[in-house]
């Protein structure tokens, strides 16, 4: 397993770790590309993924390690049991401040690997409460409480609202400084301006479970360096109102 991955927490029965964006979760259907359950998988041999995150999207990822454990986690996936919270910048401002998305979600009909909302799809919910308002941008938090393919993506660019940096239902444009801070010169050592944020801003900020021993676990990975500095950022130079930051 590679040293820059973060161990969150670990037992003999599971192990929870902050996934960086640009990391495939599980190997995709070619297999050649390297991913997390296969870096896993040079240190413990067998491990069994609990659930994924999109290749793009950062933060708390669970694998069990055992068959038993995973029966235990994927009964709680399944019945509803785990808590899932989210944190991702969106363009534009959600309104109402605090809601649900209940559109159905289904694969697109000639996009492969693209989802969309429609009325013959499976039943999904996002509920999402929005934290701070920046000019144009939204730091919106999410509670998923279904988990269907790129769901929170989906729905967020079903209600207008694509997350930042989404190459798949947003424009995929990055996120530059000089968007935000009046008179903003480039570097006179930099030919040309680095963005500030160019990763999908969507980050898994917190897992709650119950173990083996009917005890319930809160998993919480802090913000990426370049969400961090995103925020700060915009707080400094876009700040509007703050809602409910929290």
């Amino acid at each position: 397993m590679k040293k820059g991955l973060q161990i969150l927490s670990e037992t003999d029965h599971w192990i929870a770790l902050n996934k960086p964006a640009g990391l495939l979760s599980v190997p995709d259907r070619e297999g050649k590309e390297e991913s997390l359950k296969s870096q896993l998988q040079q240190r413990f041999g067998k491990i069994w993924p609990v659930h994924r995150l999109d290749r793009d999207t950062s933060g708390v990822i669970l694998f069990a390690k055992n068959e038993e454990a995973h029966r235990n986690f994927s009964m709680q996936f399944e019945q509803r049991g785990v808590q899932k919270r989210y944190g991702g910048l969106v363009i534009g401002k959600p309104y109402p401040l605090e809601g649900n998305i209940t559109s159905p979600i289904k694969e697109h009909h000639a996009i492969v690997g693209k989802m969309v909302t429609h009325r013959n799809g499976k039943p999904s919910q996002t509920n999402y409460m929005v934290a701070e308002q920046f000019a144009p941008y939204s730091w919106v938090l999410f509670e998923p409480v279904t988990g269907r393919t790129h769901q929170i993506r989906v729905h967020m660019q079903s209600i207008g609202f694509p997350l930042v940096c989404d190459n798949l239902y947003g424009d995929g444009q990055p996120l530059y400084l000089s968007r935000l801070k009046p008179g903003y010169k480039i570097s006179k050592h930099e030919e040309e301006e680095r963005p500030l944020l160019n990763r999908l801003a969507l980050h898994a900020m917190e897992l709650v479970f119950t173990d083996e021993n009917g005890k319930q676990i809160s998993i919480q990975a802090d913000l990426p360096k370049e969400l961090q500095v995103t925020l700060l950022q915009l707080q400094k130079y876009a700040r509007q109102t703050t809602p409910r930051f929290r």
